[in-house]
């Protein structure tokens, strides 16, 4: 069904799909109901089938809903699947709460995961984030205890510092760092991105699409009820300057036969073998193209086009990580 590479994630790392599948939107992070169900089973299945056998899903998802969900996908082909987890957020009635980082609690979090999923290893086990509650030592001490428990394969990060990950990655090796990475988010390329090529860690990249802003599909104003209000980069004139800058991707998708969402995926793609696309999808439509976009190939002069253009600091206002 497509070409989908395999490609060792971190140094000496597993082989896992160039592109991963994140499973989020399938549950109701924020509140609301959830997406079909049987759908959603099926575009894993499907994804699966297409050699994308990276699956992200967190044990807040839908407060433990998406990995039932995965778990169901799952079942009678374990083997076909890599499973990585976040653990760490706490959501009550859709409203996030904060972060419980305890030993004890992750210790806890693990069990409900693994029945959840009806497996016996998660592969790649992780803290959604890092803050001063709990010391990092402690944090990550836990999860190397897991890997030796034989409960998790390797241990992974997300939406950390440099100066967290070096701390990390002394405490246990890091095999994978997830982080939010596009055209548009581009200053974890100071100095995160260069700490984890050295250090021989993988980079899970998602949000591609900057929460949208990169389909070219968006339009000023937003509905009032639209949740991107929240984010100033989608406000006022932020969002009419923002747009502006889209048009330049939009262009270059058209010139090239291709949705400014391929184009979007690909350029990520292209920022090297040991970065990883994380793009969400709950719906099987959406696997062609996604799948399609990581056969695009740009030429110096469109890649100097679109790094030029979208520059560290280009789209204004605040990203994913200024929530």
């Amino acid at each position: 069904m497509s070409n989908i590479t395999k490609i060792a994630l971190g140094k000496n790392g597993p082989l896992v799909s160039k592109l991963g599948l994140g499973c989020m939107r399938m549950s109701p992070v924020w509140g609301g109901p959830a997406n079909n169900e049987s759908e959603s089973i099926a575009t894993i299945q499907s994804a699966l089938d297409s050699g994308i056998n990276f699956l992200n899903t967190g044990d807040f998802y839908g407060a433990g809903h998406n990995e039932l969900l995965v778990g169901k996908a799952i079942r009678n082909r374990r083997d076909d699947a890599f499973i990585s987890v976040k653990f760490g957020a706490i959501f009550y009635g859709g409203q996030w709460l904060g972060l419980d980082l305890r030993p004890i609690a992750i210790k806890n979090f693990i069990n409900y995961s693994l029945v959840r999923l009806g497996i016996d290893t998660i592969d790649l086990y992780q803290p959604c984030r890092l803050d001063n509650s709990v010391p990092i030592e402690d944090v990550i001490g836990t999860v190397a205890d897991l890997i030796k428990e034989g409960k998790v394969r390797y241990l992974g990060v997300s939406e950390i510092t440099a100066d967290q990950l070096r701390k990390a990655h002394s405490v246990h090796p890091v095999t994978a760092l997830e982080i939010g990475y596009s055209l548009a988010d581009r200053q974890i390329e100071n100095d995160l991105l260069p700490a984890a090529k050295e250090l021989g860690i993988g980079v899970v990249a998602f949000a591609n699409t900057a929460e949208g802003l990169l389909t070219g599909e968006m339009k000023t104003p937003l509905a009032a009820d639209d949740y991107h209000n929240h984010f100033s980069r989608f406000q006022g004139e932020n969002l009419t300057k923002n747009l502006e800058k889209v048009g330049v991707l939009k262009q270059m998708a058209a010139e090239k036969g291709y949705t400014p969402t391929q184009l979007a995926i690909a350029w990520v793609n292209a920022q090297g073998d040991h970065i990883m696309p994380l793009v969400s999808m709950s719906r099987r439509s959406r696997l062609p193209e996604n799948t399609h976009a990581m056969e695009i190939v740009f030429t110096p002069e469109e890649m100097n086009i679109l790094t030029t253009h979208f520059s560290p600091g280009a789209i204004l206002g605040g990203t994913y990580l200024q929530r």
